[in-house]
């Protein structure tokens, strides 16, 4: 039987192998199961493929979709542009001398695109991506696809970042795409929300979450409630995954 699996740490969230096992493998008759490794650093990724010669493909979650590029043979144009990977394709040699071959790939900016495009209206020409972490690379080159100009927003501002202080409603209302990046507003936080003027959002906004777990974070709730239109990150996961087997069979 064939494997593949996630890496990452802690994977108590994860939505891969409940789709994979629960959905995917079941409605296509596929042979094969998926399997989270908990991993306490990026290095046992090389251990796990050693150890398993029957894993076809891994994906990968936070926090390693940046160090694991360092240990792997090769990079998709894309996953090298984004500087993180999220799907690996494992190839297995009979070869004492090179076991295996890795292969990188970022399915995030796919999954993103493909659900963010159907929401997107012309004046959705300016966004704020919430967060500086490995997810909001992948999401500010699926902007750069789109033609959408962007400004990152952290907690502390450096050359080209915002912080949060300085978010002014002239700024959130000539931004009408925000999109959040952090895990601000996760399970079991969930009465917490990125610190943004909320009172300015209008039917005008577009609040994209990268969570999905609450469905409804209180980050769309504001933004709701004020008219905005909001979408959480199931979507984006589901075509994510789809996208992840079509790399591990390219």
């Amino acid at each position: 039987m064939d494997k593949y699996g996630l890496i990452g740490h802690p994977l108590g969230h994860s939505f891969s192998k409940k789709f994979f096992n629960e959905e995917f493998f079941p409605q296509h008759n596929i042979n094969a199961r998926y399997i989270n490794f908990d991993i306490p650093h990026a290095g046992m990724l090389l251990d796990i493929v050693r150890d398993n010669p029957d894993l076809k493909g891994l994906n990968c979650t936070i926090p390693y979709k940046q160090d694991i590029i360092s240990l792997l043979d090769e990079l998709s144009p894309q996953a090298k542009r984004i500087g993180a990977v999220n799907v690996i394709k494992i190839q297995h040699h009979n070869n004492p001398q090179k076991p295996f071959t890795l292969t990188g790939f970022n399915s995030d900016i796919i999954g993103f695109t493909q659900s963010l495009r159907p929401l997107l209206k012309p004046h959705h020409t300016k966004a704020l991506i919430l967060g500086t972490g490995g997810a909001s690379k992948a999401i500010c080159e699926a902007l750069k696809d789109l033609n959408i100009d962007y400004v990152y927003v952290s907690r502390s501002a450096r050359k080209g970042v915002l912080d949060y202080a300085h978010l002014t409603p002239e700024i959130i209302q000539s931004h009408p795409l925000i999109i959040n990046c952090t895990p601000v507003g996760m399970f079991p936080h969930i009465d917490c929300a990125p610190d943004l003027p909320y009172q300015v959002i209008d039917e005008r906004h577009l609040l994209y979450d990268l969570i999905y777990n609450p469905e409804e974070t209180l980050f769309m709730r504001l933004g709701r409630e004020r008219g905005a239109t909001v979408k959480n990150g199931m979507e984006m996961l589901r075509l994510q995954a789809l996208a992840s087997w079509d790399f591990w069979h390219s």
